[in-house]
Parts: C-alpha cells; sequence; structure tokens
C-alpha cells in the first residue's frame, strides 16, 4: 500500500476543523508567559495548564506506536516528549534495530508565550480567541501554539492513507521565547532516547506570503541586555541641577552611538557584520523580483513615514543578514503625565541585537559589553546585563531527495514551487542542533506571514495555510521514509 495524499490531506482538513481549531482556542486563552516574562510561572501555573492541555489531547489520537510522556528537570521549564516507532515500509526496512540506535526524525515546538503588548483592536485581545474567515487571532496561536497539533496530526494522516515515515520524535518546550536556556540540558538528558537524527521539523517559522510553501534557510542571533547609567543617587530639580549634571538621557545616547551609526543604523561592532554568502544573496534577490515592494507591504508605517531604503533586496538583507539594534523597553522614564521637572538619577535600556546567522554571538556579546561599559562619559556608573543571547542559523544545503520532497509538496497543497527565503528572527534551538546532529537536514518553516504579527498585538494564525503546511509536513514525512 502506498502513500495516497488525497486520503492524508482529507484527513488533515477534518482534524482541523473538527479538534485543532477549537484545541487553538482553548490554549489562546492560557497567558502562558514565557519564563523572562513571568518569573513565577510555577506559582501561577499558566504553562503547566498548557502543557496539561496539549498532553490530554495528544493522548486522544489514533496514532500507532506512540508512547506520551513529560520530561521535568530540577529548575526548569518541562518538555513534552512524544516517541512514534517507525512505521510502514521503514517499520520494515528497520524491524532489526532497537528504538535507541534506530533513524529519527525530531519535530520541534512550543507553547510558552510572548508578553500581551498593547495595541490590539477593541473586538480582539491577547487571551481573547476570535476567528474572522480564515484568520484566528489570540497571543500563540501561530508562535507557537499550532506546532504540536498540526506535527502529530501529519504522522497521523501519514498512517491513515498507507504511507511510510521514519521513528519520530515530538518535543514542546516551554522556554523558546526566554531564549531556549533550559532546552540544552534537556536536549542532553534525552541524547540516547533520539538516537540519530537525520531530520529536524520545526514550525516556528514564518512565511512571505500565503500561497505556497516557504523554507526558512537562515536565522539571526541575538544579543540582548539591560543597559543602566547612573549618575546621582536621587532625582534633583531640573532648574538647579540642569546643565550641572549631565542627563543620564544624554549619556545613554553616547553610549549608543558607539554601537550604532545614528543616521543610517549601520551597527558598528565589528563582529557583529559578515560576509552574506553569494547564494543567500541570490536568493533574496529572487524574493524581492518575485514579490517586489509587496515584500514589505505588512509593515504598519504611518501616514508619511518609509523604511530605511527603496531597494527591497537590500532591505531583505537587512533583515535577514545584517545586525540591527532595537530598544524595547526602558526604566527610570515616568509617564508623560507624571513627568515633573526632575533630572533623573537613572535611565535603564533593554537592547535587542540581531545578530547575522553565521555571527559569533558570545563573543559580539562580550564586546557590546565592553564597547558600551568601558571609559563611561563624565564618570557616570554604567552597567551592561545580559538577559539573552543565542546564536544564528545558516541551513545546510538541501540533500536532492528533501529538495525534490520539498518541490513536490508545495505544489500538492499549494500548486505553487517552493521559494527559499531568510528569517530575521531567532530560533536559538536551531543552532544548538546543528551543532549536536552535523548530518541532519532540516526543514523550518511557519505560519507567520504577512501582518501575523508575532510577539506584537493582534497576532493571528491563517487556518488554511497552516491546514496545507500540514499536508506538506506529511508529505515530507513519507518522503523522508521512502528514501531512506
Amino acid at each position: 500500500m502506498s502513500y495516497a495524499s488525497d486520503d492524508a490531506a482529507r484527513l488533515i482538513g477534518e482534524v482541523w476543523a473538527d479538534e485543532i481549531v477549537q484545541q487553538l482556542h482553548d490554549y489562546i486563552e492560557i497567558p502562558a508567559l514565557s519564563p523572562s516574562f513571568d518569573p513565577d510561572w510555577v506559582a501561577n501555573g499558566h504553562i503547566q495548564s498548557a502543557v496539561n492541555q496539549i498532553m490530554s489531547w495528544i493522548k486522544t489520537r489514533p496514532v500507532q506506536g506512540m508512547t506520551v510522556g513529560v520530561q521535568e528537570l530540577e529548575g526548569r521549564t518541562p518538555v513534552i516528549v512524544v516517541e512514534i516507532a517507525a512505521f510502514g515500509a521503514a517499520e520494515n526496512a528497520r524491524s532489526g534495530e532497537t528504538g535507541r540506535t534506530a533513524e529519527t526524525v525530531l519535530l520541534y515546538g512550543h507553547l510558552d508565550k510572548q508578553p500581551e503588548m498593547i495595541g490590539w483592536r477593541d473586538d480582539l485581545g491577547p487571551w481573547k480567541p476570535v476567528r474572522h474567515g480564515d484568520r484566528l487571532y489570540g497571543r500563540g496561536g501561530a508562535d507557537d501554539g499550532y506546532a504540536a497539533f498540526a506535527s502529530l496530526t501529519a504522522i497521523e494522516a501519514v498512517q491513515a492513507s498507507g504511507g511510510s515515515h521514519s521513528r519520530c520524535v515530538l518535543l514542546v518546550e516551554a522556554s523558546e521565547e526566554s531564549g531556549s536556556p533550559d532546552l540544552p540540558a534537556h536536549i542532553d538528558a534525552l541524547q540516547e532516547r533520539l538516537g540519530d537524527v537525520s531530520l529536524v521539523i520545526c514550525l516556528d517559522s514564518g512565511c512571505a506570503t500565503f500561497d505556497t510553501l516557504w523554507l526558512t534557510t537562515s536565522l539571526r542571533g541575538l544579543a540582548d541586555g539591560t543597559l543602566t547609567v547612573d549618575i546621582v543617587s536621587e532625582g534633583l530639580h531640573s532648574g538647579s541641577a540642569g546643565g550641572v549634571v549631565p542627563s543620564s538621557f544624554r549619556i545613554i545616547r553616547q553610549l549608543l552611538n558607539r554601537i550604532e551609526n545614528v543616521l543610517t543604523g549601520e551597527i558598528l561592532l565589528e563582529g557583529a557584520n559578515v560576509d552574506i554568502p553569494e547564494y543567500r544573496q541570490a536568493e533574496m534577490a529572487a524574493v524581492a523580483e518575485d514579490l517586489g515592494s509587496a515584500a514589505l507591504e505588512s509593515i504598519p508605517f504611518v501616514e508619511g513615514a518609509s523604511p530605511v531604503g527603496d531597494d527591497v533586496t537590500q532591505m531583505l538583507l537587512n533583515r535577514t543578514w545584517r545586525p540591527s539594534l532595537s530598544i524595547t523597553g526602558a526604566d527610570g522614564l515616568p509617564p508623560t503625565a507624571d513627568a515633573g521637572n526632575v533630572l533623573r538619577p537613572s535611565t535603564s535600556l533593554k537592547l535587542s541585537l540581531r545578530l547575522p546567522p553565521t555571527a559569533d554571538e558570545e563573543a559580539v556579546l562580550a564586546d557590546l559589553t565592553q564597547t558600551l561599559t568601558e571609559d563611561p562619559p563624565y564618570g557616570a556608573r554604567v552597567s551592561f546585563e545580559s538577559t539573552e543571547s543565542g546564536p544564528g542559523w545558516n541551513a545546510p544545503d538541501l540533500q536532492p531527495w528533501l529538495e525534490a520532497a520539498l518541490e513536490h509538496a508545495s505544489q500538492a497543497s499549494f500548486s505553487r514551487p517552493l521559494r527559499l527565503y531568510g528569517e530575521g528572527g531567532s530560533i536559538p534551538f536551531m543552532g544548538m542542533l546543528g551543532q549536536k546532529f552535523p548530518n541532519a537536514q532540516f526543514v523550518i518553516t511557519g505560519v507567520l506571514g504577512p501582518e501575523s504579527n508575532a510577539h506584537g498585538p493582534n497576532e493571528f494564525i491563517d487556518v488554511a495555510y497552516a491546514e496545507k503546511l500540514t499536508c506538506c509536513i506529511a508529505s515530507v514525512l513519507n518522503s523522508h521514509a521512502e528514501s531512506r
């Protein structure tokens, strides 16, 4: 019996309509903030609620050869671990292998979420699931609550439609939005159970459009931290102290000028800039030629505002292969309505420095810290406390079987060719896996497309696209088994 893609697509459509959409409704209602944003996550219990919900659904699925459990390590967030034995032709070909030595497909998702963020439409909210057409709004549905449901449904569809898949391990972690600090320890503890990982499937990325399959070929690294300047021990009347005591805000502006060209946004740290491979430049040029200005149209500029340039290729490279700095938070600044004539004693800024995929994030972080803190203006007390960092990732070349499998899957589900695309965000897990499994192939993709606004207000998942993406993953799993 061979894989029947129409039967698989039919089952996937039914599971999405009858099961997954409601599960995502329930999941969105859980404020399962990542530990960086909820230090009391154990006592608050929201992460545990999300674990319980996803686990309960997994246990209902008719997947042969499946075992499911939660791995817990002291002081760390839990990880859902689902093991599924090889099925079909893959099972027969490997009947003599044990679970620990069999070739493994590793599937990945996470259940922790970003904070609420302000700016949600009046009819929407972060913990309020609302569906308008194909869009299901709410925090975490697209980033990345759907991944566990879609991954397991793809496996179920392969089995139900006469296909084959290799041994699969699905991991659903709970610290990704904090930079996955807990995941390396979990991976080490699972080393023997993971076996020989030959394929990694991660549904935590994005797509440039909702009309074809997009494969993520690179991810940027990240160096986050809080920069603090203290100049006096208490607030002073600005009329008495202004002109004598330098403003802590002016000092912090000077420090930022050490690392960023204020006119262009160019990052001045040498290690934060890399030579962009020619083949990645060609990929972005192809996307720019295909999409034109539409590649950037989902950005909600205010009226009259514009991006940093007019060359779409260069802007795509800016967001995928060049470093950039964002100020994502501030302390020491009262709301404008409450601000009196006070020269403030201190200013703190949260810095988020995105790094090229091949940059050494640890070396950049060390240089960033030294550059910001050495020889402070006016002898001010300056500190930079790193809060999060992670490596970027540049995908290995696609093996012929995988390139053909992805092309076939995209044509079957979208009637359009596969497209390759770099992403500006970070998934630290990918860099770690690339080091641990250097011979593995990677399928990194996702549903974060135009206007879906991960981490921001009005986040949504396009249900129709997610359903087709699930069909693509099922097809790739079957192709992987057939290629062995």
